[in-house]
Order: C-alpha cells, then structure tokens, then sequence
C-alpha cells in the first residue's frame, strides 16, 4: 500500500482549517514571481476555493495537497497542474512557506514521496516542473532527485522590471 509520506514529512489534502494558512501564503508578494499570482485573495475566495478542493482531479486538472511535518504542521504545498491524463503527464510545484523549514529536505522528500504517487496511482509516464534559473537550490533538489533540465525558456518571467530564465525539467516513470 502506498503512503503519502516519508520520514520527515506527509501529504495530505487540504481542511476547511487551512484557510489561514492559505490566506498568508498566497497573500505574499514574495511567492508571486513563482506562482504568477499578481493580485491579493481575499479570505472568502480562498474558502470557496477549499470547498471545491476535494474535486475529481480528473475534472478539475490539479491537485493541491498539504506538506505536513512530524508535530502535524503545514509547512507547505505541493501541486500536480496541467494534468493530462492521455498523454500521462503533469507539472509539478512545491513551496515550503518559511525560510526556516527550508533546506532540511522537506521538500526533497514531498517531490519523492508525489513522483511516487503520480507514477504508481495516477500512472502518469512524467512529471516536469518549471524552474527559475536563478533558483539554484530547487535545480539542485530536482537534479538529486533525477529531473532532468530539456530545455531553456529565455525571458518567461517578468518579475521586479526585468526578464528571468526558466528551466523545463522532466522526470520519466522508471
């Protein structure tokens, strides 16, 4: 049986008492550039869209679930986007929230434990996931974790009056 966790850390979906959590995250300016959010929720958007989360991934495309540490903290979020099942592939992102929770392998061990996930349930034949150039410990992360980089996207991202790199990297089901 397959678990949505690992040795530090579990997947699970999102709860109704998310919200505050939520409400910060996607409300900070900083996490825009990565998300291409360029407007605020408001806490009312964000509870409609809680209501909604448990729909079929089928239906809607993507599928967010919560990165819980061992004290049952969210720490972050992991995302499966652009879901097509046909073709069997999807996009992958990860944030973890504080600065302090990262580079202890939290998100390392959520990318796993979601590959696994997506190529054991969903049977997907590949996941990519889209990196700034500029975020090198991402690249390392992904790299350790056997994504591989196929290709540049020159100026994709517009963020603080200039143009950024980004990196299309793609991982194969074994």
């Amino acid at each position: 049986m397959l678990k949505l966790s690992g040795k530090q850390i579990y997947l699970r979906a999102l709860e109704p008492t998310d919200l505050d959590f939520l409400y910060h995250l996607e409300n900070d300016t900083d996490n825009w550039e990565l998300s291409g959010t360029q407007t605020p929720y408001s806490k009312a958007v964000l509870e409609f869209y809680l209501d909604n989360a448990h729909r079929d991934i089928y239906e809607v495309k993507q599928l967010r679930l919560c990165i819980c540490n061992a004290s049952e903290e969210v720490i972050g979020l992991i995302d499966l986007f652009d879901f097509d099942p046909k073709n069997r592939k999807a996009g992958l992102g990860l944030i973890i929230k504080n600065q302090d929770d990262r580079n202890k392998g939290f998100g390392a061990e959520a990318i796993s434990v979601f590959c696994e996930y997506a190529f054991s349930i969903l049977n997907l034949h590949q996941v990519y996931a889209n990196i700034l150039e500029s975020n090198t410990n991402s690249i390392k992360v992904f790299e350790k974790l056997g994504f591989t980089a196929v290709g540049l996207k020159k100026d994709w991202v517009f963020s603080n009056g200039s143009f950024k790199n980004e990196i299309l990297y793609q991982k194969f089901k074994s």
